[in-house]
Order: structure tokens, then C-alpha cells, then sequence
């Protein structure tokens, strides 16, 4: 080929060359851009709702899980045998008890480990293995039902200034009731023994209630209010038995 023609089609490569590396138009760039940006934005909300729904699943999970260990728990000791209810009478010495179990007899029984002999005090209701009769656990006190009907304030609001026409019982009940419990050291230096209690007696009306209300708010102790009929049962022992849960209560 002579010169001329190779020129020719050096020039024909170079156009066809720059006409296959032109770059996109603008408007395809824009379309495409905001096509991928809204693709990106709703995979971006799938992803976060993705995430919620996971994060519930696993609260949901753990929920259930701690419900299946605590039925598992609760089926363990379904299954283990059962145990002798007692009440402690008395400790015998450093590591034993004397334990009354109803109806068959009292027994000199060991602890179990982690049982502190220090909280077992008479009438203290313990569990005992029905294998070796070891003392392996402290039960709640029993309240009977009757008992625990009563009424009970923690601290009445009522004073002694709300009681007229009583001075002088007021006196006296303060002297009996109020002085041993505020000032008992005034009983121990005269060497004189402190009163266990007072009877109020009267006609209905006369503020008998409303005085036992007050010496109890004035001494931050607890009222209890029962009728005597309330305790009054037809077995032999029941009266008392009632009147010594009532005080535990």
C-alpha cells in the first residue's frame, strides 16, 4: 500500500477508536444512580426490620428457655421423695436437734450442710430427709387461716389527745405499758420488775380501743385487734396455739 492509504485508514482505526470510548450520556448516569439508591434504601429497611424480628425472636427465645428450666426445676423436685414436716423442740448440742414429728415421736436428728443452728429455735418447723431423718431445710412459719383474718395495723395514727375525761388512766396505762418500753433502764436501777401487760375493762363506748390504739402509736408497736370469742375452740390447746401465732404474725 502506498502512504496515502495507510494514513487513510490510521485515521479510520483512531475515529472508530474515540466513537467506542465516549463516555454515557448524563441523563443514563442520573437514572441509574437514583434507580441504585432507592434499591440500597429499601434493602437498608428490609435489613433493619430483619434485625427487629431477630431481636424479638431471641427475647422470646430466652423467655421460653427460662420457662423450660424453671419447669424443669419444678419437675425435679416433683419427683424427689417426699420429706417429714417437724418442729424443733430443743438443740442438742453443736450439730444436733431434737425434733417432734406428728404422730410418731420426737428424734435426735443431724444437719444437713449449709443449715445454720443458730436460726433453728423451738417450734421452728424444719423438713427432714425421709431416708436418714437429716434436717436439710427451714420451713416458713404456719399461720393458721383464723389467725391470719385478724386485724393488724401495722401503727395506728390515734394519740392521747384524741381520749378526754381519761387522764388519769392515761397515766397509769403510760406508767405501765410505755415507761418498760422507752425507759426500761429506769426499771433496772430500782430493781423493780416490769409489768407484762394491763387489762382495760369497761362498758361499750368508754374508749378502751381507742386507748390501746394510742399507747401503740406512741410506742411504735403493732395493733392488733381480735374478739376473745375468736379464740375460744372446742380441742383442748387450740386457744393457746392460736394466741401464739397471733404474736408471731
Amino acid at each position: 500500500k502506498n502512504p496515502a492509504d495507510r494514513v487513510s485508514s490510521a485515521q479510520q482505526n483512531t475515529m472508530a477508536s474515540s466513537s467506542i470510548a465516549s463516555p454515557p450520556s448524563v441523563t443514563g448516569d442520573s437514572g441509574m444512580g437514583q434507580y441504585y439508591t432507592s434499591k440500597i434504601s429499601g434493602l437498608s429497611t428490609t435489613v433493619q426490620e430483619r434485625s427487629a424480628d431477630l431481636q424479638r425472636l431471641k427475647a422470646r427465645r430466652n423467655e421460653l428457655n427460662a420457662k423450660v428450666r424453671m419447669l424443669r426445676e419444678e419437675l425435679h423436685h416433683l419427683q424427689e421423695p417426699g420429706s417429714y414436716v417437724g418442729e424443733v423442740v430443743k438443740q442438742m448440742g453443736q450439730k444436733k436437734v431434737l425434733v417432734k414429728i406428728n404422730p410418731e415421736g420426737k428424734y435426735v436428728v443431724d444437719l444437713d450442710k449449709g443449715i445454720d443452728i443458730n436460726l433453728l429455735k423451738p417450734n421452728t418447723r424444719v423438713a427432714l430427709r425421709n431416708d436418714s431423718y437429716t434436717l436439710h431445710k427451714i420451713l416458713p412459719t404456719k399461720v393458721d387461716p383464723l389467725v391470719s383474718l385478724m386485724k393488724v395495723e401495722a401503727v395506728p395514727d390515734s394519740t392521747y389527745d384524741m381520749i378526754g375525761g381519761l387522764e388519769k388512766q392515761v397515766m397509769e396505762i403510760k406508767e405501765v405499758i410505755e415507761l418498760p418500753i422507752k425507759h426500761p433502764e429506769l426499771f433496772e436501777s430500782l430493781g423493780v420488775a416490769q409489768p407484762k401487760g394491763v387489762l382495760l375493762y369497761g362498758p361499750p363506748g368508754t374508749g378502751k380501743t381507742l386507748l390501746a390504739r394510742a399507747v401503740a402509736h406512741h410506742t411504735d408497736c403493732t395493733f392488733i385487734r381480735v374478739s376473745g370469742a375468736e379464740l375460744v375452740q372446742k380441742y383442748i390447746g387450740e386457744g393457746s396455739r392460736m394466741v401464739r401465732e397471733l404474736f408471731i404474725m
